[in-house]
């Protein structure tokens, strides 16, 4: 299987629609310049195709899974190379995107992305969270990270982004560990038998 065919085989199980031709491309030219932007700053883990796909693109549509489909506006907190949020945006252009990266040479990328795939209803604020509360507060549907720290410190700090009924989704480690609030939720994995957790935070039932 090529990376193409697993990214659209793996798509249509995830959203239950196939990716359309604008999708397609839009994945491809993404993937060309996360390949391009590589060699000089190492954004991601690899620049093998087939593990751009699996674990990042598709890794990024499962948030879909835990999101509600009446989410309107999305901030993607920490989100270097555009993690899950330009997948996301990608096949929810309905959706209003804030890309919050605290690294220059990240937020320069996530520009470029947007600027070169068109996404209307993204953009890109550069900075740490806790800086920007005051732009976002209480603003936002929800909040979505993929998170390599601890999620018991970081969900406390991006909560005050979202509104009264807002939420936060968080992909979290393989086992579950104990969260200080919310509850884990998990969804069939892009592999077949494995499965994928998320932290999930809903600010009106705290």
């Amino acid at each position: 299987m090529t990376p193409d065919q697993a990214l659209s085989s793996g798509a249509e199980r995830i959203l239950g629609r196939p990716l359309s031709e604008k999708e397609l491309g839009d994945f491809d030219r993404y993937s060309n310049l996360l390949l391009k932007w590589q060699k000089a700053h190492r954004l991601v883990g690899s620049a093998d195709p087939m593990w751009i796909v699996e674990h990042l693109f598709l890794d990024s549509l499962l948030f879909l899974k835990v999101l509600p489909p009446g989410v309107q506006s999305l901030a993607d907190v920490g989100s270097g190379a555009g993690l899950p949020g330009i997948p996301i945006k990608i096949v929810r252009r309905d959706l209003q995107i804030v890309l919050i990266e605290s690294r220059r040479r990240r937020a320069m990328f996530l520009t470029t992305v947007i600027r070169t795939l068109g996404l209307g209803g993204a953009r890109v604020l550069e900075g740490r969270v806790e800086g920007l509360s005051a732009e976002l507060d209480g603003r936002i549907d929800a909040v979505v990270m993929r998170c390599a720290g601890d999620l018991g410190d970081m969900i406390p700090t991006v909560v005050p982004l979202v509104s009264a009924s807002g939420m936060v989704v968080a992909s979290g480690p393989p086992q579950a560990r104990t969260l200080p609030s919310g509850r884990w939720v998990t969804v069939p994995g892009i592999r077949s038998g494995t499965i994928r957790r998320f932290a999930v935070y809903e600010r009106s039932t705290a």
